[in-house]
């Protein structure tokens, strides 16, 4: 078992990498938390607990990687413990209402004309799913 400052640095370079790999390269404290604050509206967090995860000083709850991991595209276990990762798409079936929250969420954001305009988006892809023209 690691000393808790080497598992906290350990969590900071995996979230850094999974920033980076989101294209999220150069995202500072005040970015990580207004990003992370957009998807989590329940378990907001401030910019010093940004701060604080990104300099290796501590890890978020488990509740708050579950959030990020989801955002990141990445396994909670990879991203709090250093497992293998895995992409969205493995973990589409262990988190499919998160998922589907976040995307409510960032859709009832959209103006009016924007939210038509993805709203007919689905509709088309549904019917090519279907096969019908």
């Amino acid at each position: 078992m690691q000393p808790a400052h080497k598992e906290r640095e350990a969590f900071s370079l995996r979230l850094r990498e999974a920033l980076d790999n989101a294209g999220w390269k150069s995202i500072g404290p005040s970015d990580l938390a207004r990003e992370f604050n957009r998807r989590n509206r329940t378990s907001r967090i401030t910019l010093h607990a940004a701060r604080k995860w990104l300099l290796g000083e501590s890890i978020p709850t488990q509740a708050r990687v579950q959030t990020l991991a989801q955002w990141l595209e990445v396994s909670p276990d990879w991203l709090r413990f250093g497992s293998p990762p895995a992409r969205a798409a493995e973990m589409a079936q262990s988190a499919p209402a998160a998922d589907l929250l976040v995307l409510a969420a960032d859709i009832a954001r959209l103006d009016a004309e924007q939210f038509w305009t993805v709203r007919e988006l689905v509709r088309l892809m549904l019917k090519r799913s279907r096969g019908q023209p």
